[in-house]
């Protein structure tokens, strides 16, 4: 993507990677509540049962086995309240088509970038420390523990939706992916609006699927 800022690209990488590693591989929470760290279950145990299922391992399966993780990661995540929080002021100024293309982008963004590094996943150790929830939002805390590195503290944030309790951004050491990428967009909107990124967004789904069918 032709953001200005490269250092910024790899801090959403590692922030994702990290989140998407947290997210779905977590261990067994140690809180006993029915709100959002239980919302987390079932897409916890879908992601591993695709992960560790030999028929969708592979490049062969990489097609399907995508398409059903997105399904899975689709109930965990809030993407409308994602797309709108990240472009800010513009998605008042946009019309509704506007606005569901670009949430089917930024979404196809996010699972290009990220989702293959779910298998890169070695055996971190989660801790669930802490569930606040002030009226319909809430962060769920975590500690991740490795061998070799210090606990790094991560923060979900959720949101109750008609269906349940859905992430919306994830916090690294006080770092929000969510703020990383606003920034990214608010340039390119700063600078050639709203349809500059989109051309953007097409731009870079349309290189990720070239280097696939590489």
């Amino acid at each position: 993507m032709n953001f200005k800022n490269e250092k910024n690209i790899m801090n959403v990488s590692r922030l994702f990677y990290l989140f998407l590693v947290l997210f779905f591989l977590g261990g067994t929470p140690v809180l006993a509540s029915s709100g959002p760290t239980e919302s987390l279950k079932p897409t916890l145990q879908g992601m591993i049962d695709i992960l560790c299922d030999p028929a969708f391992k592979g490049k062969e399966h990489k097609e399907q086995r995508r398409e059903k993780i997105m399904a899975i990661v689709g109930e965990g995540f809030d993407f409308e309240e994602m797309s709108k929080l990240v472009l800010g002021r513009t998605w008042k100024k946009i019309d509704m088509q506007q606005r569901e293309y670009f949430e089917q982008l930024f979404t196809k963004l996010l699972e290009n970038a990220y989702i293959g590094k779910l298998e890169k996943y070695s055996g971190q150790e989660i801790i669930y420390k802490d569930e606040r929830i002030k009226g319909k939002k809430a962060a769920v805390s975590t500690v991740v523990k490795s061998d070799g590195t210090p606990p790094l503290p991560v923060n979900y944030v959720m949101i109750e939706a008609s269906s349940g309790w859905q992430v919306y951004d994830i916090n690294i050491e006080g770092v929000s992916l969510l703020r990383n990428y606003r920034e990214q967009f608010k340039s390119i909107l700063r600078k050639e609006k709203f349809e500059g990124l989109i051309k953007v967004l097409e731009d870079k789904n349309t290189s990720f699927g070239e280097e696939v069918s590489r």
